[in-house]
């Protein structure tokens, strides 16, 4: 078997560099099976060469449709090693959305099982540049008739795909492309954020400076791989040698079961999973491994984050912020979080976060501006998508601190259309999308302002802030707030509205609060859908009005 390409500034030298270490380390795990780096190795060299095989080209997408398991691994980390372009699809879409995404960046190759596959029979004819099919698991022949399927292309079984004579991939280098993964905006379909080997692997190399990863840790992998924060879980531990623990759990018990039966050390996750922890008893000796949990995707309530750090309390809390487009911008460091609970830090490793005027000047202490992150981990852009790139990916405006006078090239970063304000100790604060800034009677106000407010009276477990329209004021402030079932709605909201009054100046105080029991939407890579709740309030608001019609 011909060795991959060792060259840890590609993303499969990741493993390769590791298993050159310590082969016989354990590189993944699930349930009592074991993988270990040299053999983990020895499967993405074999799944480069059966992608070739099919004639796949150099940068090629090949999709993989899979819950988390070994193969789910060994295709995209030997998608890279073929000189092909990783399509991670999240294995909660429905039909339509998976073929959105293999349309929308022409995939070749799709891996995914025989199950998954019967559900697609309807929608791979919408999908004409998809060449070849490969199925999983290993020991799984090729459906009888599913090569009949004249909405189906060639299907091979993974043994026969796995069986391919060796061969060597195309040459790439760190600036090509390596994976798209696709994110759910606040309007519109998804975009393919395109990364390269580069942004990958340093983003690897920034998250193990911070959260001081080794080889003897163990991270949890429950995030879907198709996240740029659960296929970190990945990069981080194959950088170090560590060892990942996939999980696919269905209740949130699932989890602590897997800290205490893996000893996990490190675990990242999103507020809608922490706060189902929270509220679990959780099992003496569960959290006595864990060396740090880290949250992204959202704020973390403090009633939440107060109960985890009980839980667990020799773990440290890292609070992290981030776009796709750039893969992480910020963390807050451990010692600040009592200090400073509501700030999303400094930023990491190998980036420089900027806060922007409108006309690109810096904005000074406590002046809100625009999130623009620079650096090795902005992303490529998104794909096919020009226009939507130029609005997110703008060239930086010539300032002496990052960019002299003399360098005549330009350079690109990324503006999150994220609002925040800096310290003057340098730490962030995030403030609110711009697209989601409430305009209510000549005022901008801040959706996280409000549900700051609503937080600090411990009575909800998370809620969301938004505008609605209104014909005087331009806007009114609603809010959708999760408390526990055995809270009556009518009075919370209440109690909710009387504390508004007391802690917000008038035109920052709700006109419609209510109280649901069950989590708030969201989308599909975990954070909030202000869009959903706004078109739900609305949905609300009609059904009544016409059942008093």
């Amino acid at each position: 078997m011909n060795a991959m390409h060792t060259n840890a500034a590609l993303l499969h030298g990741l493993i390769s560099s590791s298993a050159r270490r310590a082969p016989q380390a354990v590189a993944l795990v699930q349930g009592t099976q074991a993988l270990s780096y040299a053999a983990l190795e020895r499967e993405v060299a074999q799944c480069a060469s059966g992608l070739l095989a099919l004639g796949v080209g150099r940068a090629d997408r090949v999709a993989v449709y899979l819950e988390k398991r070994f193969e789910t691994v060994v295709s995209a980390f030997g998608t890279c090693a073929a000189g092909a372009v990783h399509v991670p699809v999240n294995p909660v879409l429905k039909p339509e959305q998976v073929a959105y995404v293999l349309r929308d960046c022409n995939v070749r190759v799709l891996v995914t099982s025989a199950q998954r596959l019967e559900t697609l029979a309807d929608v791979l004819l919408q999908c004409p540049e998809l060449q070849h099919v490969v199925l999983v698991p290993a020991n799984a022949a090729t459906p009888e008739g599913a090569q009949r399927r004249q909405s189906q292309p060639p299907v091979v079984g993974w043994r026969e795909f796995m069986a391919a004579p060796d061969r060597a991939g195309h040459r790439v280098i760190d600036a090509d492309m390596a994976a798209i993964l696709y994110t759910s905006g606040s309007t519109g379909s998804p975009k393919g954020v395109v990364l390269s080997h580069r942004n990958m692997v340093v983003g690897a190399h920034s998250v193990t400076t911070y959260l001081e990863n080794r080889a003897d840790d163990t991270l949890l992998a429950v995030l879907p791989l198709s996240f740029d924060a659960g296929f970190s879980q990945l990069t981080t531990a194959f950088l170090v040698g560590a060892r990942v623990a996939l999980l696919n759990y269905l209740l949130p018990r699932d989890v602590l079961t897997a800290l205490h039966t893996h000893g996990v050390t490190g675990l990242t996750a999103v507020p809608p999973l922490y706060l189902q922890l929270a509220q679990q008893a959780w099992p003496a000796g569960t959290a006595d491994t864990l060396r740090y949990f880290a949250n992204t995707g959202g704020r973390l309530p403090q009633e939440t984050l107060a109960c985890l750090r009980q839980c667990a309390p020799r773990a440290r809390v890292f609070l992290m912020y981030g776009l796709t487009e750039s893969f992480r911008a910020t963390y807050l460091p451990p010692d600040e979080v009592d200090q400073r609970p509501d700030s999303i830090g400094k930023a990491i490793p190998h980036a420089e976060v900027l806060v922007l005027r409108p006309n690109g000047t810096p904005c000074d202490a406590d002046e809100p501006g625009e999130l623009v992150q620079r650096g090795a981990l902005v992303s490529m852009g998104y794909w096919n998508k020009p226009e939507q790139t130029a609005e997110r990916f703008k060239v930086l405006a010539g300032h002496a601190a990052w960019h002299p006078p003399g360098l005549p090239l330009p350079e690109y970063a990324v503006f999150s259309g994220d609002t925040v304000r800096r310290d003057a100790q340098g730490y962030l604060y995030f403030l609110g999308r711009q697209d989601e800034m409430i305009k209510c009677s000549g005022y901008r106000v801040s959706p996280t302002e409000v549900e700051a407010v609503l937080y600090a009276t411990g009575l909800v477990l998370e809620c969301a802030a938004f505008g609605v329209e209104h014909a005087v004021q331009g806007q009114v402030i609603a809010v959708i707030a999760v408390c526990t079932p055995d809270t009556m709605a009518p009075e919370r909201a209440r109690d909710l509205l009387a504390a508004c009054r007391v802690r917000l100046p008038g035109y920052m105080v709700p006109t419609d609060i209510r109280v649901v029991h069950q989590p708030l939407l969201r989308n599909m890579n975990g954070k909030i859908d202000r869009k959903g709740l706004r078109d739900q309030w609305h949905a609300d608001r009609a059904g009544q009005n016409s059942a008093t019609n």
